[in-house]
This record gives C-alpha cells, sequence and structure tokens, in this order.
C-alpha cells in the first residue's frame, strides 16, 4: 500500500499496532476502505477483529500507526468525537435499554445531532420542540427502512432476538454516520433473520449510501456480499482482496482450516 493517502479513501489504517502488557492484539495491520464500499474482516476468534474497530473509534489508543478519517488523523479523539465526525458502530454483544420502547432507544442514536440547550429541552419550547420533532421524524423513516414499524412502541427487552438486533442498527443509523462499523450483526441469529439482515446491509449501501465495514464469522454471508476481504490471523493481517481471491488463498485457509490441502473457505459452515 503506498505511504500516501489516496484521493479516494474515507478511511485508512497505516501500520497500527495494538497490545495489552505484552499481549499483541493487533501487529503492523494496514487497510484503507473508499466511499461506497463494503468492506469486510473476517478471521478466527482473538484474531484482532473487534480491536480494530476499538481502535477506530478510539476505545482503544494504538502504540503505533495511525488512522486517518478524510484525510485527518483520529488519533487522540474520545469515542464521541469519532461519532460526531460520522462514524458509528453496532456490537457484537446485543447494548440496548431494555425497558425503553423500540422508538426511544433508536432515537438516543440521535442526541449527537442535537443542538438545543438542557433548560430548552425541558421545557419543550422553540427551536428545541423544532428539533425533537425533526429527529422523532428521521427515527420513522429508519423504522420504516427496517421493517419493525409493528414493535416501534414496545419495550425493546420483550422483542426476539434478531428483532433486537435489527434496533441496534437502528440507533446506529440515527447518527447520520458516513462510515457504518458492523460488529458480527448476524451472530446468533436463523437463516431466515441472517438473509434479512444481509439484505439491510446491501440496502443500508445501495440506498443510503453508508460506507460498511463487516465484521463477520458467517463466510458465506461475507463472500455473497462484501465487495473486499481483509483477513487477520492473531493480530496480523494475512490476507486482503476481492471474495473469491481470498477464500483460495492458501494462508487462509491454514488460518482457519490447520491445512493447504485441497480445502476452500466454502467448507466453513
Amino acid at each position: 500500500m503506498s505511504t500516501a493517502t489516496r484521493p479516494s479513501a474515507l478511511l485508512e489504517v497505516r501500520d497500527i499496532s495494538l497490545s495489552f502488557r505484552g499481549l499483541v492484539a493487533l501487529e503492523g495491520v494496514s487497510f484503507h476502505v473508499t466511499e461506497g464500499e463494503l468492506f469486510s474482516i473476517i478471521g478466527p476468534n482473538g484474531a484482532g477483529k473487534t480491536s480494530i474497530f476499538n481502535c477506530i473509534n478510539q476505545v482503544y489508543r494504538p502504540q503505533e500507526g495511525s488512522i486517518l478519517w478524510k484525510g485527518d488523523s483520529l488519533m487522540g479523539l474520545k469515542p464521541n468525537q469519532t461519532a460526531e465526525r460520522g462514524i458509528a458502530r453496532t456490537f457484537q454483544n446485543i447494548a440496548l435499554f431494555a425497558h425503553m420502547t423500540v422508538m426511544d432507544n433508536i432515537l438516543s442514536g440521535r442526541h449527537i445531532r442535537m443542538n438545543h440547550g438542557w433548560l430548552a429541552g425541558m421545557l419543550w419550547w422553540g427551536r428545541a420542540k423544532q428539533e425533537e420533532l425533526e429527529n422523532r421524524h428521521k427515527v420513522e423513516e429508519i423504522i420504516h427502512f427496517l421493517e419493525i414499524e409493528r414493535w416501534r412502541k414496545h419495550p425493546v427487552g420483550l422483542l426476539p432476538y434478531g428483532i433486537q438486533k435489527r434496533v441496534e442498527l437502528g440507533r446506529a443509523l440515527a447518527m447520520d454516520p458516513e462510515l457504518l462499523l458492523l460488529d458480527e450483526p448476524v451472530a446468533g441469529m436463523n437463516l431466515e433473520e441472517t438473509e434479512d439482515m444481509a439484505r439491510f446491509i446491501l440496502d443500508i449501501q445501495d440506498e443510503l449510501g453508508i460506507t460498511t465495514i463487516l465484521v463477520e464469522h458467517d463466510m458465506s454471508l461475507v463472500m455473497d456480499i462484501a465487495d473486499r476481504v481483509m483477513v487477520l490471523d492473531f493480530g496480523r493481517k494475512i490476507a486482503e482482496g476481492l471474495p473469491e481471491e481470498v477464500q483460495t488463498n492458501a494462508d487462509v485457509i491454514r488460518a482457519y482450516l490447520g491445512t493447504t490441502g485441497d480445502a476452500s473457505m466454502q467448507e466453513f459452515g
């Protein structure tokens, strides 16, 4: 990869290394993501996939390397500041407010786009009232987009797991992101739920124009929808390219299956 920032790169990660008291989580990892792309990161458990997300939104601070967003460094920012710049994420484990409704959970994602003061918000007058009405309209659009209208007034904790995952996706979309980080969005889902989520991810790219980085263990999903794939193993990048290139890469097969043989990534369940 060229050391110069690519004009088309929305996000560029350069040679980042991360360790915790001698335990290496990431070692010299570099990649870039272009605007409108669906980029996927795969690898065995413990390979460092989620650590990359935590570095991008600055929950973790890499000891080496740099992360550029539209050519500007993200290093040293707080997570809320990366969110304000247009980077949103979901999590491996659902992190919703169980006793709040679908509407209110998704509305909580709008807080970084609200500009009125606390007094105006408490009194609900003037600009504060208008702003909340506008934000609720935005949330209604997301609810319609994700086809969860029938659950909009239900407490999230009472909903099926697959619907809760959609709500978490909706909360991330409510932040108006330019880059969406999806951390195992179909983990624990059945086949029908997985197909629905795959459709929503593609619609986010095609209809909303949001660039997406996907971390996922479901190889069939990744190979079907990703534009490019990067593979990690023990914190190091071992392959990057088109899905069909990656799934026949000998180093990737070895990392997953422990053999180069005639096996291919299509053998993964």
